[in-house]
């Protein structure tokens, strides 16, 4: 919970034509459920829409070897639920979009299939228990 509270920006990936396409977003966590805004007019949205899988990492703050981070494989939902746009929006997304109510903006919600936390401490990886 630490490392979801503390990062905000980390990798995505989806499937583009049958490879691996990532990216980076940035999070807003409510316990271990995800959520990222981005415009209905990207490429990921296309590419959820085929596949809804994503794999997520999150946490390394660059700090260098053993930083701890999470690998997060994980299902997409993807909404243009107004309390979802309320609850993610920040003054940072002005540059892209008019506000919370802008008909562009959805919000990518990530549900954990599984969660890894790697290089805690020098430890092997940890499954977390959902």
């Amino acid at each position: 919970m630490k490392i979801l509270k503390e990062s905000f920006v980390g990798t995505m990936a989806t499937i583009q034509q049958n490879k691996p396409h990532t990216r980076y977003m940035t999070f807003f966590s409510d316990e271990f459920i995800l959520y990222t805004a981005t415009s209905k007019k990207t490429q990921k949205v296309d590419e959820l829409e085929n596949n809804p899988y994503t794999h997520i990492l999150i946490g390394y703050d660059g700090k260098g070897i053993g930083d701890d981070y999470l690998e997060i494989e994980g299902t997409v939902t993807i909404s243009d639920d107004e309390s979802f746009k309320e609850k993610v929006w920040n003054k940072h997304m002005a540059s892209w979009f008019s506000g919370p109510e802008d008909p562009n903006l959805i919000i990518l919600k990530v549900l954990p299939d599984s969660i890894r936390l790697m290089n805690n401490n020098g430890e092997e990886p940890q499954m977390i228990e959902l």
